[in-house]
């Protein structure tokens, strides 16, 4: 009986739904779809289709016709009765969409946007709730559906030298169906515990799973595909922020049109689709938001993007009675291609582009049905508890033994069980990626982007082997740093170097112990003895940069030795910042024609001793700790470096008393058509008896010489191209440069100029100039000014700027006014 009743159940299930009509609303001119069309059935029952215009009718009832509407087009009447699927072709009007204006009898949905803003305080969860919590399940795939891929072997003919043409079998298409059939080709599950107090939120990672790799990506687990919040001013999509649809000011950038009301968790909503005003209408967002009625509060969101790729965003909210709340539930991104010329990569996948308007709807490759696709389920949630954030000035956490969880674990946590495909996709990554050494070569490929060849336990340093200045002529060198398979605590470090024209050695050789694992804390010492530009800004704290050349060297002649003990400590102790503390003792000697006069006495060469402290303090970025160091995975600007360095009278024969204060912040914001403008400020001041050696040149860096020609060299990185080497001198100077880039225009298909405008200026002043004896100089107390206009990466990342110098600084000759710099720009394409 019981077995009969089971059976029952399952057919009048079956039969419930047995009557299925899926389809898809096109535009009847452009064949492209139609998102959140309203269609309704002969039943009055109606839906939205969803971003690609696609809807599905599953009813008890034979569904005999639809009416399709949307909004600038004709509404359409037809009958499907017995057809599984059909494609609904919609005419436009006069007016589409995309040129739609306000109509004198304002859209009822300007209203409801309106009410949703001004109640975002009491609805927003990260606004309304002291603390809350939650676990999360994501899991992130890059796949393909096989039933798009035709999977035929196709035939290329490839011309000979003599003309004709040999037919080669194409089975790529084959093949990638049947891998595709089997696996994905990317796979990462992650779980997670959210914690939310005083408007910070906390992420932590309790395990981590990447298809090939034993230790996972960080850079890839901590990218953010969309925002967690839909009700930021700023929604960020795929590490781009747009404004948000209920932003205080969303009305300058947006439409809104009301579509229906329907409801969602058995609440009634307004289904309110917005799109982009005409200077965003390429590059801005459009979606639905599902406002309940009610509390005005996002019950659903769906962000569109269609640019150079198609990505879309949900949210889904569930309504919590006791709290008055909508809370988020769970979230999906996704992205597929879309219409460019160049192919890029997203997790190691090449997509495919091809944008020929003679040919606008080319063949697609097997790569062409490519997605990324990326789920998250919110669950556990708890509400206004008593919480404590640990380490809550890192934005995201990865626990030690996040990398080592058990089936068990996943299992627990799993909210979409995995297929065979999927089980199949950890299978044969793994496999692949130890056959292949993946890990091995990404170790050694990160390496050789920062300069480094790996050899055993050192990595070989790149920066050492061969350079070139105007005083030692090329410089010869070897040198290294030990890596962690040498050890995880210690550390060593050095470098020798010979140059060819002076004929001279240089070398260092240092330490260095770890003290401290959250807070990346050494302890070290070391000793050099090695020559360095006069007057020259350094602030210790910078990280080490790589470069294939470093131009303003080149030009060098002037420099001072040096013979330097010190002892360090390394931290990131404090939140957001870095920071180095240092004593020195040097035994410095200038290379060139100069005496520093102090109470009477003339000095060649100095001893200094010195305490230095220097920071980097970036306060609006979010970081990330991982159990091999931190990250900063989100960055944000202004950022702040200061520096402090102070001499110690008596100390070890210290022969001068003086201080020097040094500031830079940098300051960088995008816009949605491309652009990027960018602002930098440095300042320094020294004060009592300080030698020039030490003082301020402003990174000059333009040659001496009579023709425009002749001073041809490589563009330096905020440096002044018109100024010429050891012309001014500053104890006390400010530098400020505004540069502002243009989006990159093809001129020819490898011929991609990004245009950049720059103006650069400073000030500064020079206390007792009396005591700097042999070297001619001026001041900068009347400022020094240049602007000029770089074209980078012409072609294949090299590229032409020229400036001009005017002001009071001006030369009499127009001609040495000017200067042409060559520039490179390596673009590594990851």
């Amino acid at each position: 009986m019981r077995t009969a009743a089971w059976l029952l159940l399952f057919f009048s299930l079956c039969s419930s739904a047995q009557h299925h009509v899926n389809g898809v609303v096109k535009d009847a001119v452009t064949g492209e779809p139609l998102p959140f069309a309203t269609v309704v059935d002969g039943y009055g029952t109606n839906q939205i289709a969803d971003i690609d215009g696609k809807f599905s009718f599953a009813s008890a009832k034979t569904v005999e016709a639809l009416t399709v509407s949307y909004i600038g087009y004709q509404k359409k009447e037809l009958k499907v009765k017995n057809l599984k699927f059909i494609t609904i072709l919609l005419t436009p009007e006069v007016k589409n969409l995309e040129t739609v204006v306000l109509p004198k009898k304002e859209d009822p949905a300007y209203e409801i946007i309106r009410k949703a803003i001004s109640l975002k305080k009491q609805n927003d969860p990260q606004r309304k709730l002291q603390t809350f919590q939650f676990k999360a399940y994501n899991k992130l795939i890059v796949t393909a559906n096989p039933d798009s891929i035709d999977g035929s072997i196709d035939s290329v003919f490839i011309k000979k030298s003599d003309g004709s043409q040999v037919a080669k079998a194409d089975s790529s298409a084959f093949r990638f169906k049947k891998l595709i059939s089997s696996q994905h080709l990317f796979q990462m599950e992650k779980v997670s515990d959210f914690q939310f107090k005083e408007r910070k939120l906390k992420e932590t990672v309790r395990g981590i799973r990447m298809s090939g790799f034993d230790k996972p990506i960080y850079e890839v687990v901590s990218f953010n595909l969309q925002s967690f919040s839909v009700y930021d001013s700023k929604y960020e999509l795929f590490e781009t922020k747009y404004s948000s649809p209920i932003s205080n000011d969303a009305f300058s950038d947006y439409y809104y049109h009301l579509l229906d009301t329907v409801q969602v968790g058995g609440r009634e909503t307004y289904v309110v689709y917005f799109f982009p005003k005409r200077k965003y209408r390429k590059t801005g967002l459009q979606g639905l938001l599902y406002i309940d009625t009610q509390h005005y509060a996002v019950a659903k969101a769906v962000m569109r993007l269609k640019t150079v790729l198609d990505v879309t965003a949900t949210h889904s909210f569930e309504y919590i009675p006791e709290q008055g709340i909508w809370f988020p539930t769970e979230k999906e991104f996704k992205i597929v291609k879309g219409k460019n010329d160049e192919d890029i990569k997203i997790l190691g996948e090449t997509f495919k582009f091809d944008a020929d308007d003679k040919n606008p709807r080319p063949k697609k490759q097997s790569s062409d049905f490519t997605y990324l696709l990326s789920r998250s389920w919110y669950f556990n949630r708890e509400y206004n508890q008593p919480l404590i954030i640990r380490k809550s000035s890192i934005a995201m956490e990865v626990k030690d033994d996040a990398i080592r969880r058990d089936e068990s674990f996943w299992n627990t946590f799993r909210k979409d069980s995995l297929d065979s495909r999927s089980r199949k996709t950890y299978v044969a990554l793994d496999s692949l990626a130890k056959k292949e050494q993946v890990e091995k070569k990404l170790r050694i490929g990160r390496k050789l982007i920062n300069g480094y060849i790996p050899i055993g336990p050192v990595d070989l340093d790149l920066r050492y082997l061969l350079s070139y200045n105007n005083y030692e002529g090329f410089r010869l060198g070897a040198g290294g740093i030990t890596n962690d398979r040498f050890s995880e605590k210690y550390r060593i470090e050095g470098y020798t170097a010979y140059g060819t024209k002076d004929g001279n050695f240089k070398y260092n050789l240092g330490g260095a112990v770890r003290v401290g694992k959250f807070s990346n804390s050494w302890i070290g010492g070391g000793y050099t003895d090695d020559l360095r530009e006069i007057a020259s800004t350094s602030f210790a704290i910078d990280k080490r940069v790589f470069k294939l050349y470093d131009p303003r060297p080149i030009n060098l002649s002037t420099f001072y030795t040096h013979q330097t003990w010190r002892g360090f400590i390394e931290t990131k102790i404090i939140p957001k910042t870095e920071s180095i503390w240092q004593l020195s003792r040097s035994v410095v000697e200038p290379k060139f024609d100069y005496v520093y006069r102090v109470d009477g006495k003339d000095y060649a060469a100095y001893n200094m001793t010195t305490a230095m402290v220097s920071l980097q303090w970036n306060p609006f970025s979010d970081y990330m700790q991982t159990p091999t160091g931190r990250i900063e995975i989100e960055k944000r600007y202004p950022k702040f470096t200061f520096q402090f360095t102070k001499s110690l009278p008596g100390v070890l024969d210290n022969d001068f008393n003086f201080g020097k204060i040094d500031f830079r912040t940098e300051y960088q914001k995008k816009y949605l058509s491309g652009q990027k403008t960018a602002v930098f400020v440095e300042a320094g001041y020294a004060f009592g008896d300080i030698p020039l050696t030490h003082l301020y040149n402003t990174s000059p860096n333009s040659l001496t010489k009579d023709k425009v020609l002749q001073r041809l060299t490589l563009a330096g990185k905020n440096s002044f191209e018109t100024m010429y080497f050891n012309e001014f001198f500053s104890s006390q100077y400010v530098f400020f440069q505004l540069k502002h880039g243009f989006k990159r225009v093809m001129l020819f298909k490898k011929v991609k100029p990004s245009l950049v405008l720059v103006s650069r200026m400073a000030w500064g002043n020079l206390e007792r100039p009396e005591q700097h004896l042999g070297i001619a100089y001026k001041t900068l107390d009347r400022g020094y000014f240049e602007s000029g206009i770089e074209l980078n990466q012409i072609f294949k990342g090299f590229g032409l700027s020229g400036f001009y110098r005017y002001g009071p600084n001006q030369l009499p000759r127009f001609e040495d006014n000017i200067s042409i710099k060559l520039s490179f720009i390596l673009d590594l394409g990851i």
